[in-house]
């Protein structure tokens, strides 16, 4: 595996995601305020040192509820790419390593799936089970499954008649050894690419579905909700929804410059 110099898109990507993740870090264990206290004297409060990035129809710190929608929607997206991410690389390894009838059977049903869009599914999935956090994560998660199992069989296909793989399989090497220290380390980089791509789709699904009251129920704050909820607001509290719409923004434009400058430093893995 060849590295390159660190490419602008990895050094923006990583500062930008590492401020964020920062961000979320302390929203996590603190905020400014309580997320669901109203205070009618603060309705509409422009930005300033109490509120820095003001405050809602109902007086509720928008800055604090910034926080709590981050850490909310970095564990969707943290999350999500663990469910497909696990699922759908175990599949992809194992079809595109034996492929036979095992992987014609797979990949039918995989295709099959992978017709519709992920965010068509997870909808579908949301509509039978309900909406929340740990449903939104499960929606995602298995809508996700056959995009990065694709991937993954695709890149094991090109590798799997390699020199040294069939090196390794006259010398009796077990497949999984093959696998997971042979064909894994080189797909790798490509795999992280695709996963942060995985990331910011979860990231802006889960906005959309709760921009559309699908996803986050409350109590739990939601970026997504809290853009639906500013719409009405726009002309005299822009605020409301400049600051979570510039989190998602950050979000999705730090891990996909990141994805890129996995891929511009070593290659593509090969």
């Amino acid at each position: 595996m060849t590295k390159k110099p660190y490419s602008l898109n990895f050094i923006l990507g990583a500062s930008i995601s590492t401020i964020m993740f920062l961000f979320v870090l302390v929203g996590f264990f603190w905020t400014p305020y309580d997320t669901e206290t109203m205070n009618s004297l603060a309705r509409f409060e422009a930005p300033n040192l109490q509120f820095l990035f003001g405050a809602d129809q109902f007086g509720r710190d928008v800055f604090s509820r910034v926080m709590a929608g981050a850490v909310n929607t970095t564990i969707i997206g943290v999350s999500t790419v663990l469910i497909g991410g696990v699922i759908g690389t175990v599949l992809g390894a194992l079809t595109g390593y034996y492929g036979g009838w095992f992987d014609e059977v797979c990949m039918r049903v995989n295709d099959a799936i992978a017709a519709f869009p992920s965010v068509l599914i997870a909808l579908v999935i949301i509509a039978i089970i309900g909406g929340g956090r740990s449903r939104v994560i499960l929606a995602l998660g298995i809508a996700f499954i056959p995009s990065i199992a694709r991937f993954v069989r695709g890149e094991f296909l090109k590798l799997r008649d390699a020199d040294y793989i069939v090196s390794a399989r006259l010398i009796q090497v077990p497949p999984h050894r093959i696998i997971l220290f042979h064909i894994m380390p080189n797909i790798l980089p490509a795999l992280m690419s695709a996963l942060t791509i995985s990331m910011n789709n979860a990231i802006l699904a889960e906005a959309g579905m709760s921009y559309l009251g699908i996803g986050v129920q409350p109590p739990d704050p939601s970026l997504g909700r809290m853009l639906a909820e500013s719409q009405t607001f726009l002309s005299n509290a822009a605020w409301t929804a400049i600051f979570p719409g510039l989190v998602i923004i950050l979000f999705v434009l730090g891990i996909g410059l990141l994805g890129e400058g996995i891929l511009d430093r070593y290659g593509g893995g090969r």
